[in-house]
């Protein structure tokens, strides 16, 4: 039986995260954010002969669409629709403990954006869902119409950095209710004034509101304790982030881990960033910030 694969997003830094990890023939590896696949197709084809790949995503959208791309590996990998702040659980149950290298892919995928329907992209008209696992209870259309202006205020201004975060609430409180991605756009856009720049208006209020609904910057801080203690010695974690706030809470985290703990070292002073080649040719890598950390 055939396998039908497809490709939504194009991974970034490929190379660079397959040498943050050192990846090694027969080296056993995690990519906590499988996405689509195109990531641990790299680490399962540099670690070959041999190589093991455990691949976790909460999106079983993505999952299955992973399962497709990687077919031609399907003895050497294990994927798990779980949360990567379960990891060590996760590890322990599928027997992949301890690793040679750990990568954090904390980027939302082109899958995601286009071809979702939950409403993360503010150009076009899809229910105000943002989850990226469909079991979650709370939505985006909760946080949207259901929290306080304060709360919202909270939200926007701490998880997006938006100076109009006051401006924006107030918007969104007078048009409840919102119930589509477009139409959050348009208030946001209508609250923001003034002309756009190259970033729409609504791109730090969407930011925000999806981090809310999923938790991530609490997960980020649960998860990386945990990959430290699931590697070898010597073994490399690779976290990629797009936006300063996770920059800052990894860049941080990692301070902690080497100087307070002395479990790693961090192996990049400043952050490895996309060519201009790669972003020429993949414009949505622009933003990707990649840090190492190896185990000591």
């Amino acid at each position: 039986m055939s396998v039908m694969t497809m490709t939504y997003h194009v991974p970034v830094l490929t190379q660079q995260v397959v040498e943050g990890l050192q990846v090694k023939v027969g080296g056993r590896y995690i990519d906590c954010t499988v996405g689509e696949g195109g990531h641990s197709r790299a680490i399962l084809e540099a670690s070959s002969p041999g190589g093991q790949l455990l691949g976790i995503d909460l999106d079983p959208q993505a999952l299955g669409t992973a399962e497709g791309n990687l077919h031609a590996f399907r003895d050497l990998i294990t994927l798990t629709n779980d949360n990567f702040r379960n990891l060590k659980q996760i590890a322990f149950d599928q027997g992949f403990d301890p690793v040679d290298g750990i990568l954090l892919d904390l980027g939302l995928s082109s899958l995601q954006l286009e071809g979702g329907n939950r409403g993360f992209s503010f150009r076009t008209e899809e229910p105000l869902d943002m989850r990226f696992d469909p079991r979650q209870e709370v939505t985006a259309w909760e946080v949207v119409n259901q929290y306080s202006r304060e709360d919202l205020i909270q939200v926007i201004s701490t998880y997006g950095e938006e100076y109009r975060a006051d401006r924006i609430a107030r918007e969104v409180l007078e048009n409840r209710p919102i119930d589509t991605s477009l139409q959050l756009a348009q208030v946001v856009a209508k609250a923001a004034r003034g002309p756009w720049g190259r970033t729409h208006p609504a791109t730090r209020t969407f930011q925000a509101i999806r981090m809310e609904v999923n938790n991530e910057l609490e997960n980020i801080e649960l998860v990386l304790a945990q990959a430290v203690s699931l590697l070898t010695l010597g073994g490399r974690l690779v976290v990629i982030s797009y936006h300063s706030l996770e920059d800052r809470l990894i860049k941080n985290l990692f301070r902690q881990e080497s100087r307070e703990a002395r479990s790693i070292r961090v192996m990049n002073k400043k952050v490895i960033s996309p060519s201009r080649d790669e972003v020429r040719t993949n414009r949505r890598s622009r933003s990707a910030r990649m840090r190492v950390a190896e185990r000591i």
